[in-house]
């Protein structure tokens, strides 16, 4: 950098100054056609996105009280599985129950008709 000297550097900084002040005063107002052209644009765009949002929001709750209802049917298939195999083994106890009932009748009344016998 060149050695520049005070007043040189304060001219031009106050030359920045005045380009970026300009820059400022150069920018289109916000009644300019172009400008609400790009801000109805955005908005626009904004609308979509929430619209897509809101689309997925609904599929994902949706999906969410599918899966739900899969879940309730699941265990209600359960339960009515295992209250059916419930039956099946009272059932089953029930029957060998009175299977060994039958053999104790049958084994009492050998002895007592062998007692008889003598």
């Amino acid at each position: 950098m060149k050695d520049l000297k005070f007043d040189e550097r304060a001219s031009a900084s106050q030359a920045a100054k005045t380009a970026m002040l300009e820059r400022f005063r150069a920018r289109p107002k916000a009644d300019d056609p172009a400008v609400q052209a790009r801000r109805a644009e955005r908005e626009a765009v904004a609308r979509a996105r929430d619209l897509r949002a809101a689309e997925r929001d609904r599929l994902r709750l949706e999906e969410e009280s599918r899966k739900e209802a899969e879940r309730i049917a699941a265990e209600k298939a359960e339960h009515e599985r295992r209250e059916l195999d419930e039956l099946a083994r009272i059932e089953r106890q029930a029957e060998l129950e009175s299977a060994q009932k039958a053999a104790r009748d049958a084994r009492y009344a050998a002895r007592k008709a062998a007692k008889r016998r003598k």
